[in-house]
């Protein structure tokens, strides 16, 4: 069995350039990307040019304009930088099928196997620096026996620009010296000066076969992937190299600095394996049909689906997945595209349940000269399980089964959802309050499952519920005799009552302000039936209001 070999990459302005990359063809000059760091805004990025401008990572936004006028920056997007990430991850898969992400700004490959169709390690190296120059990318890589050796030569090893981060590191400084090194530039401390390009030493980031110890020896403590308060800790006892940590006990480092320590040192020197995991590729369900003539006709529309439906069906069943919606792309002759999509209320892969939703969605495709192309893909899946067959007596029993299991309705809410939008068909379900108005709440019938059994309330609720609207009449807490109520005069003819609610009192509601409640059903002489209450007052006045009707 090959020696396992892993190569790490590190993109050291990931964010930055990923910026820069919209931005070709404008003069270049001084970027970074900015970003709130315990509240404050900072710089998380920077370009090749800022970093030559004398800017560091960790800078105040204020201070690095002062220092650099003609500094153009851009605010910090996680969710752009994962991205970019992800696509530089299958851009790796042409050097090995095992790669994964190391967020925010490396890769990790494993090339067992892998460096001798490219002429070798070193051969390896320099594809994958000409691809990122291509790309416009800073990449700084190293080859090893274990992921922490490469990953701790990728970042520390060698004397490239932005890369050295040897023992005269200010990561590796005192905090009572920072303040001081800050203000030398790199090339004040043996680094190169402006503008300079120091030509790679990738042999110096490549760790021979069954060498790891001897690479990782001269690098800092910070190459194990330590906090930063752990290796301020060891720098003050004197240990800055991992040579210095390697020689010591190790019972004596977990006492002190717990079993993290112990175990990085470990993986990096392959004590304790530390495997790579790929990202699953996403799963994609797609068919399509080239035509031999082009199309035009609805009919011949339906026919191509008939024809793509089942293959469709067949891997989604393979996969054990069901389509919640489902694009249906006509390519037409002159290069154009004409697309519509239908949602099902229930994941299913079976064609005669989504065939009815896009044939009526057919009139609205316009064929132009002709389609000589149809794709069909699923948008959005979700698993679907089997279900076991019953005897009779049980399933007559389960009336929410009958329901909630009813295919005849997850049809008709996907016809009618395909004319007005599925998010339109809602239903009420019982929410978990006492408040009259709110014991139920609205959700998306294609999403939920209708309930058959609600909770019986305390007592009978009005058909028609709005918010409190104020009646004028007696402040005494008695069902009065008369009360106006939308500029008309009623009588009291019967009530019943009361009923006491009290609000949420770990609520602040505007509505229920006036405090304590006593409903009443009240029967007027004209015939109208009221839900009347009188509030008891909290921070606002006692009074009587009217909150629905029964008829």
């Amino acid at each position: 069995m090959p020696q396992r070999r892993i190569l790490s990459l590190w993109f050291p302005r990931l964010a930055a350039e990923r910026c820069l990359r919209d931005r070709r063809g404008m003069p270049p000059g001084p970027f970074a990307v900015t970003g709130d760091v315990r509240n404050a805004q900072v710089l998380v990025s920077l370009s090749v040019e800022a970093e030559a401008a004398g800017l560091t990572l960790g800078q105040p936004v204020r201070d690095a304009h002062a220092m650099c006028p003609g500094l153009e920056t851009r605010l910090q997007n996680k969710g752009l930088d994962r991205a970019f990430l992800a696509v530089l991850r299958r851009w790796a898969g042409k050097f090995s099928p095992w790669v994964s992400e190391e967020a925010p700004d490396g890769l990790v490959i494993d090339l067992t196997g892998c460096a001798h169709l490219f002429g070798g390690e070193v051969a390896l190296m320099e594809v994958v620096e000409a691809d990122c120059a291509d790309l416009g990318l800073t990449v700084r890589s190293g080859i090893a026996d274990t992921v922490g050796a490469a990953w701790a030569l990728a970042r520390f090893s060698g004397a490239g620009k932005g890369g050295d981060r040897s023992g005269d590191d200010i990561a590796q400084e005192a905090r009572a010296t920072r303040s001081r090194a800050a203000k030398r530039r790199h090339w004040e401390r043996g680094g190169p000066p402006p503008g300079t390009q120091t030509p790679p030493n990738r042999s110096a980031r490549i760790a021979a076969t069954g060498q790891t110890r001897t690479a990782l020896a001269p690098l800092p403590i910070a190459a194990l992937r330590l906090e930063e308060e752990t290796v301020l800790t060891l720098n003050r006892l004197g240990l800055r190299q991992i040579a210095d940590l390697a020689g010591q006990p190790r019972a004596a480092l977990a006492r002190r600095f717990g079993r993290h320590l112990v175990r990085r040192l470990d993986q990096a020197l392959g004590v304790e394996p530390e495997p790579v995991n790929p990202a699953r590729a996403p799963d994609h369900f797609a068919v399509r049909l080239t035509l031999p003539e082009p199309v035009g006709l609805s009919d011949d529309i339906l026919a191509a689906l008939d024809r793509l439906l089942p293959p469709l069906s067949e891997k989604l069943g393979h996969a054990g997945r069901g389509i919640r919606r489902v694009r249906m792309e006509c390519h037409r002759s002159d290069h154009t595209m004409e697309t519509v999509e239908a949602g099902l209320a229930r994941p299913s892969a079976e064609p005669d349940r989504i065939r009815p939703l896009l044939a009526m969605k057919v009139e609205e495709i316009d064929a132009g000269f002709g389609i000589d192309m149809i794709r069909l893909k699923a948008v959005v899946t979700e698993p679907v399980h089997s279900h076991q067959h019953r005897g009779h007596a049980e399933a007559a029993s389960d009336g929410a089964s009958r329901l909630s299991g009813s295919d005849e309705m997850a049809d008709l809410l996907g016809r009618i959802g395909g004319r007005i939008g599925l998010e339109a068909i809602t239903r009420l379900h019982p929410a978990d309050s006492h408040i009259p108005e709110k014991t139920s709440k609205l959700m998306a019938a294609a999403w939920s499952d209708p309930v058959v059994a609600w909770p019986r309330p305390r007592g009978p609720r009005p058909l028609e519920l709005w918010r409190p609207e104020l009646v004028t009449a007696d402040e005494v807490s008695h069902l009065p005799a008369t009360f106006r109520w939308r500029g008309r005069l009623f009588e009291t003819h019967t009530g019943l009552g009361p009923e006491r609610i009290s609000p949420e009192w770990w609520l602040d509601d505007p509505d229920w302000r006036t405090g304590v409640r006593d409903y009443w059903r009240v029967t007027t002489r004209t015939g109208e039936r009221l839900w009347l209450y009188y509030a008891h007052g909290g921070t606002l006045s006692p009074g009587w209001f009217c909150h629905g009707s029964f008829c």
